[in-house]
C-alpha cells in the first residue's frame, strides 16, 4: 500500500465534528485509517492519549494496531493510550468495579469447557441431560447475554418448553457463577453494560476516562457490545467506527450487521465515509466480489476497485469426488509453483467446514508438500495444562467448583465418586462451594472418617500453598505444589510411551515459563490477574495461531477473515456446502458474505472447485454446483471442463510432478 493517504482516508482521519462511520471495503486500508486517526487526535491535541481507547476483536488485530501507532508516535506521546480487544476492556472495567458487580478479589474467568461442565451439572440435577441439550442450552444462554437479556427477562420471553428449560438453567447458571466468584466470556461484555445501564456514577467515571472511542470490525458487534459503546459515548460525538457490512459472517455467535444501521438512527449527525479503493486484489477478482455481493440487500452501497491491473480469469475446476478434488487442487499448486518459482506460503485452500480438510491433508502429505492446518488443539485444552490451571485457579479462588472437581482427585487421593457426590449434595444444601463445605461443622455427619480426613488434608494443603503464593515468591510456591503432589511422576506413569510423557512434561515447563515471564513483566499484579490474562489470551487466540513457515495454508472461510494470500482455492462450491444446508432458509445472505470474504482474500489468483459426488454419513450423494457460481459474471470465469487442456499445459504439469518427485527422492 502506498505511503500517501487517498482522499477518503484523509477525510476519515481528519473528521472529528460528529460520530463517524468508515465503511471500509476489503483491503482498503482500514487499520491504516484507525492508527493514523489516533495519531491525528494526539498530535493535534484533540484528546490526551490516556483518554483515547481503541477496541477490536482479536489480540492479533490489537497488537498490529499498537505496532502501527508506535511507528507514528513517540513512546512518550502515546503513553496512556488504550488499544485492546472488547473483552480486555470489559475485564478492565470488571476489575475496577468488581464490588458493585458482586465479585470478590481473585475472580475466575470460565472458558467454554468450564461453562459446559457447569451447565451439564445443573442439567443433571433437575433435567434429563444429553450432549445435545447441553450444547443448545449453552448456546441459548450465550445468545441471551450477547443480546443484553438478563435471566429474569429470559424467563418472561420464552416461547416454547425448550427455551423455558434454558431460561431456568440460565438463572441457576448465573447464580452459580456468582457463588463460585466467576464470570464467563460473555459476561466480560454484558456485565459492564448492565452496570452502566443502572449505575450513573460508575458510567460517568468511565466516560471521563474514555473521551474518544474507536471501534474496529464494527459489523461484528453484538447487542451487548453496541449498548456498551452507546453508554460510554453518552451524548458526545467522540466516536469513530470502522466496518464492512459485506464481511459480517459471525451471526451464529451474535454479530449483528444491523448495528451499522442503528448508528444512523441513534446518531442523526453521523457522517459516513466509504473506502472503496482496494490495495490487495487485481480487478478481475474484485469484479467477481462486487457482482456476487450485489445480490444482498444493502443500507450502504459501495463498489471496490483496484489500480493493480486486471489479472487472469478466475478458474473453476470440476471434480468427480472429494479425493479427486483434492488431487486436482494439489496438482495445480505443484504446477503453478513449478512454473513461477513461488513459496508454498503463497497458496491457501479455504473451505466451509473443517471436515473438508482431510482429503487435502492426505494429498499434500502424499506429495510431501508442507502445510499448516489452522484450528489445531489449543495449548490450554491439553489435559496436563487443564490440571495445573485447575490447581492455580483454586489457589486464587477456592470457590471455583469446576477447578475443585478436576484437582481433588488428580493425582488420586482415595476420594471416589461417591464421596464427591455426597460432598456436592451437602454443599448444595448449604448453598456454599465444595471447598467451603469441607470446613462446615456438620460435614462429618455426611462423610466417612477417612474421606473427611483426605478432603480436609487436601484443603489445608491448598490453603498453605495459597498463603505462600501470596506472601512469598508465587512461582516458587507453584513449583513446590507440583513437587508435593508428585505431578511429574504421575504424568510419566500415565503415559505408555516415553515420547508422550516428554511432550506433556515440556508443556508443563512451557506453562511455568509463561508464568515466570508474567511475573517479570507484571510484577505489580498477582496470580489471579496473571491467570485471567492467560485465560483471556487463550480464548481469543485459540483459532488464530500465527504461522510464518513456508507451507500451504488450510483453513475455514471463517478463519480466513482478515488474512490475504497470493493464490486462493475456494473448494466445495456446492449447494448444501456453500451455501450450507442449514443456512439456506434463514442465513443465505450471510453465506453469500462468507463466499465474498473468501474471494477477497486473493491477491493475484483465484480458483473455485466443486465435486459432482460426495460421501455423507457413508452414502454417496450427487452434488449441484453452488448457486453462488451461477451469480458470478460468466465471462470472467474459466470453466476447466468446458475446454481441452493444451499439450503445453499437460507437459508443464507433468514436469512439475516430476520435479516434485525428484525433490522427494533427493530428500
Amino acid at each position: 500500500m502506498p505511503d500517501l493517504l487517498n482522499d477518503q482516508q484523509k477525510q476519515a482521519i481528519e473528521h472529528i465534528d460528529s460520530p463517524l462511520l468508515v465503511l471500509a471495503g476489503a483491503g482498503s486500508g482500514k487499520t491504516r485509517v484507525i492508527t493514523h486517526k489516533i495519531a491525528h487526535l494526539i498530535k493535534n491535541k484533540v484528546h490526551l492519549p490516556e483518554h483515547i481507547t481503541a477496541v477490536t476483536f482479536t489480540n492479533k488485530a490489537a497488537r498490529e494496531m499498537q505496532q502501527r501507532v508506535a511507528k507514528l508516535l513517540s513512546q512518550n506521546d502515546a503513553r496512556g493510550l488504550q488499544v485492546s480487544t472488547f473483552h480486555t476492556l470489559g475485564l478492565k472495567i470488571i476489575r475496577r468495579e468488581k464490588k458493585k458487580l458482586g465479585l470478590r478479589k481473585g475472580f475466575t474467568i470460565y472458558d467454554h469447557q468450564d461453562s459446559m461442565a457447569l451447565i451439564r451439572d445443573l442439567l443433571r440435577k433437575d433435567f434429563a441431560s444429553s450432549s445435545d441439550i447441553e450444547d443448545k442450552v449453552r448456546w441459548q444462554i450465550s445468545s441471551w447475554k450477547n443480546a443484553f437479556v438478563a435471566p429474569e427477562q429470559a424467563i418472561n420471553s420464552c416461547t416454547d418448553p425448550k427455551e423455558y428449560t434454558a431460561a431456568q438453567i440460565y438463572i441457576k447458571y448465573d447464580q452459580a457463577l456468582r457463588t463460585y466468584n466467576a464470570v464467563d466470556f460473555d459476561d466480560l461484555i454484558s456485565l459492564p453494560a448492565m452496570l452502566f445501564s443502572s449505575d450513573s456514577e460508575a458510567l460517568m467515571a468511565w466516560q471521563q476516562r474514555i473521551r474518544y472511542l474507536l471501534v474496529d470490525e464494527y459489523q461484528d458487534t453484538n447487542t451487548a457490545q453496541y449498548n456498551l459503546i452507546k453508554l460510554l459515548l453518552g451524548s458526545r460525538s467522540s466516536l469513530t467506527v470502522v466496518g464492512d457490512d459485506d464481511q459480517s459472517v459471525y451471526g451464529w455467535r451474535g454479530a449483528q450487521p444491523e448495528n451499522l444501521n442503528l448508528l444512523l438512527a441513534d446518531f442523526p449527525s453521523l457522517k459516513v465515509v466509504k473506502l472503496e479503493q482496494n490495495y490487495r486484489s487485481v480487478s478481475n477478482i474484485l469484479h467477481l466480489a462486487n457482482h456476487l455481493i450485489a445480490n444482498n440487500d444493502h443500507q450502504f452501497e459501495k463498489r471496490l476497485w483496484s489500480a493493480l491491473g486486471n489479472g487472469d480469469k478466475v478458474n473453476v475446476i470440476s471434480a468427480r469426488n472429494a479425493d479427486n478434488e483434492a488431487e486436482k487442487v494439489v496438482s495445480r499448486i505443484l504446477h503453478h509453483r513449478f512454473k513461477h518459482n513461488l513459496p508454498y506460503s503463497d497458496y491457501a485452500i479455504l473451505y466451509r467446514g473443517n471436515h473438508q480438510s482431510r482429503p487435502f491433508e492426505r494429498a499434500l502429505r502424499e506429495h510431501q508438500i508442507p502445510y499448516h492446518l489452522s484450528g489445531g488443539t489449543s495449548f490450554f485444552e491439553r489435559g496436563e495444562i487443564k490440571d495445573i490451571m485447575a490447581y492455580l485457579q483454586l489457589l486464587v479462588n477456592p470457590d471455583n467448583d469446576g477447578a475443585f472437581l478436576r484437582a481433588v482427585n488428580t493425582p488420586r487421593r482415595g476420594l471416589g465418586p461417591g464421596t464427591i457426590e455426597k460432598l456436592a449434595d451437602f454443599a448444595g444444601s448449604k448453598n456454599v462451594s465444595l471447598f467451603a463445605a469441607c470446613y462446615e461443622i456438620d460435614i462429618t455427619e455426611h462423610l466417612g472418617a477417612r474421606a473427611y480426613s483426605n478432603l480436609l488434608s487436601f484443603c489445608d494443603w491448598l490453603n498453605d500453598i495459597a498463603e505462600k503464593a501470596v506472601r512469598g515468591d508465587t512461582l516458587s510456591a507453584i513449583k513446590e505444589m507440583l513437587d508435593d503432589m508428585q505431578y511429574r511422576e504421575w504424568v510419566e506413569n500415565q503415559c505408555n510411551e516415553p515420547k508422550a510423557a516428554e511432550n506433556r512434561l515440556r508443556n508443563i515447563d512451557e506453562l511455568l515459563d509463561w508464568l515466570q515471564r508474567l511475573q517479570r513483566k507484571k510484577p505489580d499484579q498477582d496470580l489471579a490477574q496473571w491467570l485471567n490474562h492467560m485465560t483471556l489470551m487463550d480464548i481469543l487466540e485459540r483459532d488464530s495461531e500465527e504461522q510464518d513457515n513456508n507451507a500451504v495454508h488450510l483453513m475455514t472461510l471463517h478463519a480466513s477473515k482478515g488474512l490475504e494470500f497470493n493464490h486462493v482455492y475456494i473448494v466445495g462450491m456446492e449447494e448444501e456446502l456453500l451455501p450450507h444446508r442449514n443456512s439456506v432458509d434463514d442465513s443465505l445472505e450471510e453465506e453469500r458474505r462468507l463466499a465474498y470474504v473468501g474471494i477477497t482474500r486473493a491477491r493475484k489468483g483465484l480458483t473455485f472447485t466443486h465435486a459432482m459426488t460426495r460421501r455423507r454419513y457413508g452414502e454417496l450423494l450427487s452434488c449441484e454446483p453452488s448457486r453462488f457460481l451461477e451469480e458470478l459474471p460468466q465471462d470472467f470465469l474459466d470453466w476447466e471442463n468446458n475446454r481441452q487442456e493444451s499439450s503445453d499445459e499437460r507437459k508443464e504439469r507433468g514436469n512439475a510432478h516430476l520435479a516434485n518427485l525428484r525433490s522427494i527422492l533427493g530428500d
